[in-house]
């Protein structure tokens, strides 16, 4: 039976009774409904939750936070989620993770992300939870809602409902995919890889938020810092304002304004994309902080490891299809493996002659699968071959590698 059928929205009361569940269990699922749209940091609106409950007809408890009701206290379930005894089962889930530390000012532990798993499970490393509830369980889910204001209320049946569907079959898909993990081997490796969403944040340093602007590269020294200080402002100000950084000052006129550091509103308003609105407005902080921006330090330039050249893609080219070779050996999703960005910094290393670059490939479980193999590519010990069935093989002067 569908688990959405039998949806609450939670009291207090309710959510000290299934974190109770929860901890009897040793895990629950969850997932959240948020709106981003007009706003510094996403709201949280909505959080479902499953946990298995012999009393319930389906054998499984959903219910729902409302997110905008201050008076339910969600104290019982968050401190669930930092509880490492406690598995917590998400899909997709490094936005959920990143809201609920801090909204429900917790930590997460023990996750376990079905959509991570997946990949390691012969499924797609981007899967989507109704694609993997159809090809993994045969079960269909509806998705009517999917694009609904989350922070109107009354919340209608429909969006009641299609919540609830987030959630109703997400622990019966994490029991088959642990299932297939075991099975092959993969656990500890999954697992590895969900411990990467426990730091997951959407908090912002001002700091350094000038360093993600388009074209901070081209700035001169003191420019760049004349971009730090507008940046770390605007910053700020969405975040006092609770609005997108976009609608208190775009990306394009402040990297023109550090360029051309204005000195007073008239020189300010000749910059394209400063309209009055914004010299009313914003005028005077902005040139309060180009100000502070000119008797800054300058910042200099960089000069960034493992920047690539043309005459490297041949070679990424070829460690890419090393890395999908053992990918399809493994069952593993290619992009758990390996980024474009990452084989880069790989190739560049190498042909300059750098210590490995700390990315994600050359470490942990992937290391393990792959790195001794792509670090024999690289050096020239050994070179890729047409084997047998077509199939890709790494040789050495002496013939094909062992576990090729």
């Amino acid at each position: 039976m569908d688990g959405s059928a039998h949806v609450t929205l939670a009291r207090t009361a309710d959510v000290a009774a299934t974190a109770a569940l929860a901890r009897a269990c040793g895990r629950f699922g969850i997932d959240t409904e948020f709106m981003s749209e007009g706003r510094y940091r996403a709201l949280l609106c909505l959080t479902q939750v499953a946990v298995e409950d012999p009393d319930a007809p389906d054998g499984i408890r959903t219910i729902l936070i409302d997110g905008l009701d201050g008076h339910v206290d969600v104290a019982p379930l968050a401190q669930l989620l930092a509880d490492p005894e406690i598995e917590v089962v998400l899909h997709a889930g490094r936005q959920d993770v990143a809201i609920l530390r801090r909204a429900w000012e917790t930590e997460l532990t023990s996750i376990f992300d079905t959509q991570i798993a997946a990949g390691f499970a012969g499924e797609s490393a981007q899967s989507g939870y109704g694609n993997l509830i159809a090809s993994i369980l045969g079960l269909r889910v509806g998705k009517t809602a999917s694009f609904t204001r989350w922070d109107a209320r009354p919340l209608t049946r429909e969006q009641l409902s299609y919540a609830a569907e987030d959630v109703a079959h997400l622990l019966q898909l994490a029991d088959e995919l642990q299932r297939r993990l075991r099975s092959s081997g993969r656990e500890e490796w999954a697992y590895e890889e969900c411990r990467r969403l426990e730091s997951a944040t959407d908090e912002r340093d001002p700091d350094t938020a000038w360093e993600r602007l388009p074209r901070v590269g081209q700035l001169d020294p003191r420019s760049r810092a004349v971009a730090r200080q507008l940046a770390a402002w605007r910053e700020r100000t969405a975040s006092a304002e609770d609005r997108p950084v976009g609608s208190v000052l775009q990306d394009a006129p402040l990297v023109e304004i550090a360029k051309r550091h204005p000195a007073d509103m008239r020189s300010l308003a000749a910059i394209r994309g400063i309209h009055q609105s914004i010299i009313k407005r914003r005028g005077e902080p902005i040139l309060e902080a180009i100000r502070a921006g000119l008797a800054d330090a300058p910042i200099p330039r960089e000069e960034r490891r493992g920047r690539s050249e043309p005459g490297d893609s041949p070679l990424i080219a070829l460690a890419e299809a090393l890395l999908r070779a053992r990918a399809i050996e493994a069952g593993l999703a290619y992009e758990l493996l390996a980024s474009r960005s990452e084989l880069e910094q790989i190739v560049a290393a190498a042909r300059q002659s750098q210590p490995e670059p700390e990315v994600r490939t050359l470490s942990g479980w992937r290391r393990e699968l792959v790195g001794s193999d792509l670090e024999d590519l690289m050096t020239g010990r050994t070179a890729l071959a047409v084997a047998g069935r077509r199939r890709l093989e790494l040789r050495s002067s002496n013939g094909p590698l062992a576990g090729s």
